[in-house]
């Protein structure tokens, strides 16, 4: 592991061949890290959902905006990312380690495409610590034992789960009981920051959308609002509550008019009690 936290990449196959969501999250966001079956995927969606590049923007705007109200209001100092995508700024660390350089970030993905940027890209603050490690949420007890977790937060101290555009890429049952395995791990005053689509919003052309990403073996799950506020159970909510992601906190946008309109996804912020 180098000084910074970060484990030597190890020797894989990246399968470049095949699509992986976020490298398709990547093409959509308008970043250069992805492949033709990646822009393929893309471009299909793009074709039935013209708007899902501003849903990917919007969920990029929402994940600073949650956790700068974090670190800022609640005072939270470290933070565990998991579904991280390909580095793209600025990226966490950067919005709580402007808030304060100490702060700690954990960054976990399954691509090891996000592992091979990660070190260059994802580096923290003098102050404060970065590390990346390769997991899947749902297996979170095989990362949250990566020398690197332990190495880079304190898990007696209060840490917040940042699950952004991820759990919709898991049925209730591949879901929960991994999202429920992080919470129980963290102390009391750790909090979950959650963003999922939602079909609530024009749902045939969603449906559509979902179907090509199916058809490039990446099912999506989406969920009304009261099946993303089932993810909070037990926790309490923060203002305004789970909420189309346009809606949450528009006024600590950069750009308050890029936040107007519809958008389909539902996010929130609950703190364990």
């Amino acid at each position: 592991m180098t000084e910074a936290g970060f484990e030597e990449p190890p020797q894989v196959d990246l399968r470049t061949d095949r699509a992986h969501s976020a490298r398709v999250y990547d093409y959509l966001l308008g970043g250069k890290t992805n492949f033709p079956a990646d822009r393929e995927v893309g471009d299909r969606v793009i074709a039935d959902l013209p708007g899902v590049r501003e849903d990917a923007t919007a969920a990029r705007a929402v994940m600073h905006r949650m956790v700068r109200r974090l670190a800022e209001v609640h005072g939270v100092r470290q933070f565990l990312d998991v579904g991280t995508g390909i580095p793209t700024a600025p990226n966490l660390h950067e919005i709580v380690q402007a808030v304060d350089p100490a702060c700690r970030v954990v960054y976990v993905d399954n691509d090891p495409i996000v592992l091979a940027h990660s070190r260059a890209l994802l580096t923290s603050a003098p102050e404060g610590r970065t590390a990346y490690v390769q997991g899947d949420l749902r297996d979170p007890e095989r990362f949250l034992a990566d020398p690197g977790v332990a190495a880079t937060l304190d898990l007696g101290q209060p840490v917040a789960l940042t699950l952004i555009n991820i759990v919709h890429f898991l049925s209730d049952e591949a879901a929960h009981p991994p999202v429920r395995k992080l919470l129980d791990a963290l102390p009391a005053g750790s909090f979950l920051a959650l963003s999922a689509g939602t079909a609530d919003v024009a749902p045939e052309r969603i449906a559509t959308a979902g179907r090509r990403y199916a058809e490039a073996g990446i099912p999506l799950h989406f969920r009304s609002r009261e099946g993303v506020e089932r993810f909070f159970a037990g926790l309490e909510l923060d203002d305004p509550g789970v909420v189309l992601i346009n809606r949450w906190h528009p006024e600590l946008a950069d750009d308050p008019a890029r936040v107007e309109g519809e958008v389909s996804a539902y996010g929130g912020v609950g703190r364990k009690p």
